[in-house]
C-alpha cells in the first residue's frame, strides 16, 4: 500500500477511487516514483493521488462508491426475489424468517410516520432501510482486506463503504426531496404548495416574505440534515476503525471487536433513522390543510 506513515495511511484509506476528466497540460506526477508526465491532450482516467482527485472537479466519479452502492442494490433484490419464489405459509425458517421480519418492521414504521394513502411509500421505505443497512454493513469488513485487494489489481485507492461519501449519502437524500416536491405538488395542486409555503407558519399576508424564507430553508435542511447525518456517523466510525488498524496487532483485536459490535447497533440505527425520517417527511408531503 502507497502509506509510509500513519498519516499517509489513514488519508490512504479515506480516499476514493475517482474517475475523471483531466486538462491537457495537466503535470500527473507517479506516487511511486515522483516521475512528471505532462498530458498532451484532455483525457479520461484514474486519480493516482488525491491531488488529481480532487483538480479532476465536480464531474468526477468515485467509481468505488457507485460500483458497491450498485451491487449492494442488486444483492438485496436477489435475496427478497429468492425468498418471495420459495415463501411458504407455513412456518417461517431461516431466511424467509428473517425477511419477514424485516417486512414487518419497515411496516410498523410506515404505519406509525406515514398518515396518507400511498403504495408506493411502503417499498419505498423497505427499499431505503435494506440498501442503506446493506451499505452500512460494509463497514464490518477488515479496513485493508478490500484495499489490499484493489491494490493488486493496480487501482490505487478503493472505499468500499458508499455511506461514508457525502456523494453517496446526498445521493439518497436528494431523491427522498425529489420525492418530497413531486408528491407536495401532486397533492396540493401548485397553488396550494404555494399557499403552504407563503401562509405557514403567519397567516397573514404582510408576512409571506418572512414565511418563505422561513419555509424555503426548512424544505432544503431535510435533504442535507438526512445526507450529513449518515455521512458524519459512518464517516466517524470508519475513521475509528483506520485509527485501531494502525495500532499493534494484539491491541488491534482488543479494540477492534468490541467497537465491531457496537457499530452493529450504529449501522442498524442509521439505516432506522434515514428511513423514518424519510417516511415523515413524505407524510407531510401528503397533508393537504
Amino acid at each position: 500500500m502507497a502509506a509510509d506513515t500513519p498519516v499517509e495511511y489513514i488519508q490512504h484509506h479515506l480516499q476514493n477511487l475517482t474517475y475523471g476528466k483531466l486538462p491537457a497540460g495537466y503535470e500527473r506526477v507517479d506516487p511511486y516514483t515522483s516521475d512528471v508526465t505532462v498530458l498532451q491532450e484532455a483525457g479520461w482516467t484514474f486519480a493516482r493521488t488525491s491531488a488529481e482527485a480532487t483538480d479532476m472537479g465536480f464531474m468526477a466519479f468515485h467509481v468505488d462508491t457507485l460500483g458497491w452502492s450498485i451491487f449492494m442494490g442488486i444483492l438485496f433484490l436477489t435475496i427478497f426475489r429468492l425468498v418471495a419464489r420459495k415463501a411458504t405459509s407455513g412456518v417461517p425458517s431461516g431466511m424467509q424468517n428473517m425477511v419477514e421480519m424485516v417486512f414487518e418492521f419497515v411496516q410498523t414504521i410506515v404505519r406509525d410516520g406515514f398518515h396518507g394513502r400511498n403504495p408506493v411509500i411502503a417499498p419505498l421505505a423497505l427499499t431505503m432501510f435494506v440498501w442503506i443497512f446493506l451499505m452500512n454493513s460494509l463497514k464490518l469488513i477488515p479496513v485493508d482486506f478490500i484495499p489490499q485487494i484493489a491494490h493488486a489489481m493496480g487501482l490505487e485507492y478503493f472505499k468500499i463503504v458508499p455511506t461514508t461519501d457525502p456523494n453517496g449519502t446526498f445521493g439518497i437524500s436528494i431523491g427522498v426531496f425529489l420525492l418530497i416536491i413531486f408528491y407536495s405538488i401532486k397533492v396540493k395542486g401548485l397553488g396550494g404548495f404555494g399557499k403552504e409555503l407563503s401562509f405557514t407558519p403567519f397567516n397573514h399576508w404582510a408576512l409571506i416574505p418572512f414565511n418563505l424564507v422561513l419555509e424555503i430553508i426548512g424544505l432544503l435542511t431535510k435533504p442535507l440534515s438526512l445526507a450529513l447525518r449518515l455521512f458524519g456517523n459512518m464517516y466517524a466510525g470508519e475513521v475509528v476503525f483506520i485509527l485501531i488498524a494502525i495500532l499493534p496487532f494484539w491491541v488491534q483485536w482488543t479494540l477492534n471487536v468490541p467497537w465491531a459490535i457496537f457499530h452493529i447497533l450504529v449501522i442498524t440505527l442509521q439505516a432506522f433513522i434515514f428511513t423514518t425520517l424519510s417516511v415523515v417527511y413524505l407524510s407531510q408531503a401528503h397533508e393537504d390543510h
